[in-house]
């Protein structure tokens, strides 16, 4: 029989268990987790004998208690132990959440960046965040927001609808970056409607002078759906993999489920998204611990 005591025990099961996850969520997932997820893709124009170590940052989000210069120095370490050939960062370096003890200065973490080590260079682009904290630049819709400068300042160049060409024994590609495509809120304190953006496809694309391969890095993955085959592979960040998710569904979707995490084919054209390291809006992960992404590229995965 269900008796009153029997009631009262599963509603003090419950009530506990919700508060364990909640606890994990709040205060472990996103403190204490890391891990590497590791992608091997067979890109249809990426050449056999290029073989390339791509470790990917995303979504920092620096802050305290949950994304301190200490901690994002032992992310550094943990991806220079990847031994990676070349390290893409890729956007939303400020916190871009309210419920914080402190903030971390560019000035802190920045320079912890300049430790990343790679052969072929570390290069990042910018995200929206890094925008929407610089209440100069949005003001004005112009210049360089403070995350660009300081980690131009830490030795780091930062990609806006530009691109370089990289070599490795020999072998050429581009390494491509985007403007943010939600660089301006349509803030009516600076007399601004309608949002704006710092993204062109076209123009980035137009910097490749050659047929060697192209690896664009894009904050937001949702220009996926405008970038062409010639483009071997797209990586972008944003999404945080949803930040929770439930038996791989997240709930809050910020771009769509295809584009939301992983590896996504669509035609000839290869996306990979990063679940990111930091939190955004509310300080909880759940289900998608952040993560640093190792990708081999090539005919000969070494992982």
């Amino acid at each position: 029989m269900f008796t009153r005591r029997r009631f009262m025990k599963l509603m003090g099961g419950g009530f506990l268990g919700s508060m364990a996850l909640g606890s994990y969520a709040f205060a472990i997932e996103p403190l204490y987790s890391l891990k590497t997820t590791y992608y091997r893709p067979q890109l249809p124009n990426w050449p056999v004998n290029l073989n390339l170590r791509v470790a990917i940052l995303a979504d920092i989000h620096a802050c305290k208690p949950w994304m301190t210069a200490e901690r994002i120095r032992y992310i550094v370490k943990e991806t220079n132990k990847l031994k990676p050939d070349v390290i893409l960062l890729l956007g939303d370096y400020c916190t871009g959440m309210n419920v914080v003890t402190d903030y971390v200065d560019s000035s802190e973490w920045a320079p912890v960046f300049g430790e990343l080590e790679a052969p072929l260079g570390v290069h990042a682009v910018l995200g929206n965040h890094d925008f929407w904290e610089d209440r100069t630049v949005q003001r004005d819709r112009a210049g360089k927001p403070f995350s660009q400068i300081a980690l131009e300042k830490a030795g780091i160049p930062v990609y806006e609808n530009s691109a370089v060409q990289l070599k490795k024994e020999k072998q050429k590609f581009w390494l491509a970056g985007l403007g943010d495509q939600l660089a301006f809120p349509p803030y009516r304190s600076f007399g601004h409607s309608k949002w704006g953006t710092r993204d062109d496809l076209e123009l980035t694309l137009s910097k490749i002078e050659d047929e060697a391969p192209v690896i664009l890095m894009a904050h937001e993955p949702d220009i996926f759906r405008k970038v062409p085959d010639r483009v071997s592979l797209t990586v972008s960040g944003h999404t945080h993999g949803g930040q929770v998710r439930f038996l791989g569904y997240a709930p809050i979707n910020t771009s769509g489920m295809k584009y939301n995490y992983g590896h996504v084919i669509e035609d000839n054209s290869h996306l990979i998204v990063s679940g990111g390291l930091g939190c955004s809006m509310l300080p909880v992960r759940f289900g998608t611990p952040p993560e640093i992404v190792l990708m081999e590229l090539g005919g000969n995965p070494s992982v």
